[in-house]
């Protein structure tokens, strides 16, 4: 359920942070809780557990989501795609080490997924933002890796609404592992079914 950060880091963070660090590791991390599995058409889903770190709308792409030590964040460096054009309501959803990190499908419809390679030859750390969140101080400039690092690209198409939507999830420079659960392309997936993983591991 959607809360305050504030109310977050109050409550269940201040509860879990009592826990040693290799009991957080090595089993709260990989934790996949029962939830309800809602069917609702009239909503999108989140598909993350997390910290909403930005939500815009853009109207083409030139124009930045963030601006990151000077250089803007665009819906292009999102997808990856230089030729995407559209305007997008784009939300950014950071998941922290006190996250699921077990993703949903927001609405039904057909996936497709294929992952790209990092900008560089490594990925960038995201400690830093973790540490803006749990102070409750987001800085733009930590968001380097939103840029840089590799990630899986997610097109979901909806054919009940004739619409496309598309999940990018983004590896960390240790929790580098994003794991599908769905083999096969064009399958068919629904509403808050569990789709993919974020680990660390081989």
């Amino acid at each position: 359920m959607a809360q305050y950060l504030e109310d977050w880091l109050e409550g269940e963070v201040a509860e879990l942070s009592k826990l040693e660090v290799g009991e957080l590791s090595n089993t709260f991390f990989f934790r996949d809780p029962l939830r309800p599995n809602y069917i609702d058409h009239k909503h999108f889903y989140s598909p993350a557990d997390g910290t909403i770190l930005y939500q815009k709308v853009v109207q083409n792409a030139d124009e930045p989501i963030v601006e990151i030590k000077g250089m803007n964040y665009t819906i292009q460096d999102v997808l990856g795609d230089k030729t995407y054009n559209k305007p997008s309501l784009v939300i950014g959803i950071f998941m922290s080490f006190y996250d699921v990190h077990i993703n949903r499908i927001p609405y039904a419809g057909i996936l497709q997924y294929k992952g790209l390679d990092p900008i560089e030859s490594t990925n960038k750390p995201m400690l830093a933002i973790e540490k803006d969140i749990l102070n409750a101080a987001i800085n733009p400039n930590n968001l380097e890796y939103l840029k840089y690092n590799e990630r899986m690209w997610n097109k979901i198409y909806s054919p009940q609404l004739d619409y496309t939507y598309y999940l990018v999830q983004i590896a960390d420079e240790d929790v580098n592992v994003i794991a599908p659960f769905i083999n096969d392309q064009n399958s068919p997936v629904s509403q808050n079914e569990r789709f993919s993983l974020i680990r660390w591991g081989s």
